[in-house]
């Protein structure tokens, strides 16, 4: 099978027990996903498969959005409610510096990547270090916050809800983090719900109970075959070009195609990206616009991999 199934990945699952419960239920080893999520987290999870594993190193780096809950007055060494409680504090009237903080952490900002994190440090993970109680310096990042908004807050129990769309690689237990140190009193997330990846929504995305169900029902190929969105849906940001059967087959062979022959030839930005169809409705790949040379070079092919056998 060819295409993304959303999965709505619940809590105490990693993104890896996730993709390895669908290889079992759809009879398929060829099986990625577009950003982790702690095992903590839950929500929005797009499952590659097929084909569209091929998207995984190249996906628009579209906002994702989350709503995550926080808790004032306390700090742990994961940035999270679940971690080992470094301090404790008390915490005044905060909502209103709250709304004043929210500005400064919208748009470009820097964040420091947690330890209890994925990256790496010399070749090693930094939760590998973290777990035997060492700390390293880590590097500045720059991440883009382009919507923070407070949804509700308990001003006498410290407690409340962000929404948050930013780009990939973005901390949100970092960002609640910074936000506890400014107001002074420290804050740690106490859950976390990825609402938007990809273009997907929690709307597109189904339970691991119910793909479990279709399975116990013995038909778990054909009803996730109905699940699948196209390996196209993941690049849908990008404009579509639709060429003749004779561009199909040159481009489908990892040939270039002329700009001037095709919808765009007027409009086509250097280095722009465009998705590749044909007329019957087949999405071909990626094309990349080189105006230079006047032509539209392969970027990325999503040959059908049940046709092609």
């Amino acid at each position: 099978m060819d295409g993304v199934i959303v999965v709505n990945k619940p809590q105490n699952f990693t993104s890896f027990d996730v993709v390895a419960i669908c290889r079992r239920l759809c009879g398929q080893r060829k099986i990625g996903h577009t950003g982790t999520l702690d095992p903590m987290a839950t929500g929005v999870l797009p499952l590659l498969l097929g084909n569209a594993t091929k998207a995984q190193d190249i996906l628009p780096d579209s906002d994702k959005e989350y709503v995550a809950q926080f808790k004032l007055g306390i700090t742990t060494d994961t940035l999270d409610i679940w971690g080992q409680v470094k301090s404790e504090a008390e915490f005044g009237e905060w909502t209103e510096k709250m709304q004043e903080l929210i500005p400064r952490f919208t748009g470009k900002i820097e964040q420091i990547p947690p330890m209890y994190s994925a990256v790496q440090k010399n070749g090693v993970r930094l939760y590998d270090l973290a777990r035997q109680g060492i700390e390293v310096e880590r590097e500045k990042r720059i991440v883009t916050i382009s919507k923070l908004e407070l949804l509700d807050c308990d001003e006498k129990q410290g407690t409340g809800k962000l929404c948050i769309a930013c780009s990939k690689g973005t901390y949100i237990r970092t960002l609640i983090d910074d936000l506890g140190k400014e107001l002074g009193c420290g804050a740690v997330m106490t859950s976390l719900v990825r609402t938007r990846a990809c273009g997907f929504s929690l709307e597109d995305a189904i339970s691991l109970d119910d793909l479990r169900g279709l399975s116990d029902e013995g038909k778990a190929s054909e009803n996730t075959k109905k699940l699948l969105c196209s390996s196209e849906s993941l690049f849908r940001e990008y404009r579509l070009i639709r060429v003749s059967p004779k561009q199909t087959v040159r481009f489908a062979n990892g040939n270039p195609l002329d700009i001037s022959k095709t919808s765009v030839s007027s409009s086509a930005a250097d280095g722009e990206i465009f998705r590749i169809g044909s007329r019957t409705g087949e999405f071909l790949g990626l094309g990349k616009a080189e105006c230079e040379s006047g032509l539209i070079k392969v970027y990325k092919l999503f040959p059908n991999t049940e046709s092609s056998g």
